[in-house]
């Protein structure tokens, strides 16, 4: 990752950053590497984890459900509030383009990287028990990808 993890004080800031407000924004950077691009060491390997695949089941498992923050918060930090920062039309309402993508919140599962979709497989949370599945992606209101 770049920037590495940091210790638990940093991380702690973090979650007080985004229960006090001043982090408005939650978001990922999905630049998909792969294993032979990954496997040059610390220096030479390329930077980044999969955060696409895993970012919602982390923050709804580990902050909602453990009481550190809403779902509705989580919806407006990832979706509603990156939206109107980038001039996006979003939302649930008459004349919204319907770009929305729907949950299971009661899906669990551990998160296995050969059970992602894109290139990547880079990620230090293998292992871990999440709730959260993706079920379906819709894009100007059509179905553009289902869960099998």
């Amino acid at each position: 990752m770049n920037p590495p993890l940091r210790s638990a004080d940093d991380r702690e800031a973090l979650i007080e950053g985004l229960s006090d407000g001043t982090i408005d924004v939650i978001a990922t950077d999905h630049a998909p590497h792969s294993a032979e691009e990954k496997s040059r060491g610390l220096a030479g390997s390329a930077m980044g984890i999969v955060g696409l695949e895993t970012a919602f089941p982390l923050l709804y498992t580990y902050l909602v459900k453990e009481g550190v923050i809403t779902l509705e918060k989580l919806v407006l930090l990832m979706s509603d509030a990156p939206a109107r920062r980038f001039g996006l039309d979003s939302g649930i309402r008459v004349g919204a383009d319907a770009n929305l993508a729907l949950w299971d919140l009661s899906a669990e599962y551990e998160i296995d990287p050969k059970d992602f979709l894109s290139m990547g497989r880079a990620t230090p949370f293998a292992g871990w028990k999440v709730n959260g599945a993706c079920v379906e992606t819709l894009y100007r209101g059509n179905t553009v990808w289902q869960m099998a």
